[in-house]
């Protein structure tokens, strides 16, 4: 008998993988946890059901959260993550030497040791000197907080569930107090295509507007995500993403990357229309 992980991309669209064998299943106080194995992605991880990585593209996925705002500063060197218990964000910011301290705000401690166990090519970091692992709601997390970090990363589940909160104006709002004069903010911003994405991607670039005088979105294309096709939100009270990219310093790292490089940065923030058509209603 086949086994098969399917995913309601949207009540007309499903997404399926064969699964080859299932390595975990657990339910914390806030979610099911799935980790399965297909010969074609590898080990994945799902969350009530939702695709969250495959071992085959989460590279692109953390590539693009992470060198995209490191790219444009360098210099960065304290950074909060928030979500991210698979550990690929902090695998990808503990390569820089030059960070100093990075901390992660992590919901639900089920998914961390579960990825510890069966993920270990993304939570190969974690016990890097200079990650802290904080065991709670990221909203109330950074709430208390000002001037304190270069960079903010937020690497959220969707908008509904344990990551909901992390798409309200509250949030952003604290985010933005968070940031040092010259902080950047980084999310994952859904896909653009399907309805229901759609939406919660033009809410959640209306309510950062709100807050940074510099926004911009930007595109990857990840296989395993719905449409395959995905966006990340760069916030700054400083820094254009594009005019003030640091091409020449970042090279100069040497780092090995599978998706992201100087060009592609340049171009990942030129959008199609209908995608600009969204933001421009949500700048309304």
């Amino acid at each position: 008998m086949e086994l098969w992980y399917t995913e309601e991309h949207s009540d007309n669209v499903r997404f399926s993988i064969r699964v080859d064998k299932q390595l975990y299943s657990g339910k914390s106080e806030f979610q099911r946890i799935d980790i399965l194995y297909s010969n074609e992605f590898g080990t994945f991880l799902t969350l009530d059901s939702l695709m969250m990585l495959t071992e085959k593209d989460e590279f692109i996925y953390h590539d693009m959260i992470v060198h995209v705002p490191m790219a444009v500063n360098p210099a960065i060197k304290k950074v909060l993550v928030i979500g991210g218990g698979d550990g690929g964000t902090v695998r990808e910011l503990a390569r820089y030497k030059t960070i100093e301290q990075i901390d992660l705000v992590e919901i639900d401690e089920m998914v961390v040791e579960a990825c510890r166990k069966y993920l270990p090519t993304t939570t190969c970091s974690l016990d890097d000197e200079r990650v802290n692992i904080y065991y709670e709601d990221g909203l109330r997390f950074v709430r208390h907080i000002e001037n304190e970090y270069d960079l903010i990363i937020v690497d959220s589940t969707d908008s509904f569930g344990p990551g909901e909160s992390l798409f309200t104006k509250a949030f952003y709002g604290n985010c933005y107090k968070a940031l040092k004069e010259d902080g950047i903010l980084v999310n994952q911003h859904e896909s653009p295509y399907y309805a229901a994405y759609a939406n919660s991607f033009k809410r959640a670039h209306s309510r950062i507007v709100e807050f940074f005088p510099i926004t911009k979105v930007y595109e990857a294309h990840i296989p395993t995500y719905p449409s395959g096709y995905w966006m990340f939100g760069f916030a700054s009270k400083k820094y254009d993403p594009v005019e003030d990219l640091k091409a020449d310093e970042w090279n100069a790292l040497k780092l090995e990357t599978g998706y992201y490089n100087t060009d592609l940065h340049r171009n990942c923030f030129s959008l199609p229309n209908y995608v600009k058509r969204i933001l421009e209603d949500s700048d309304e």
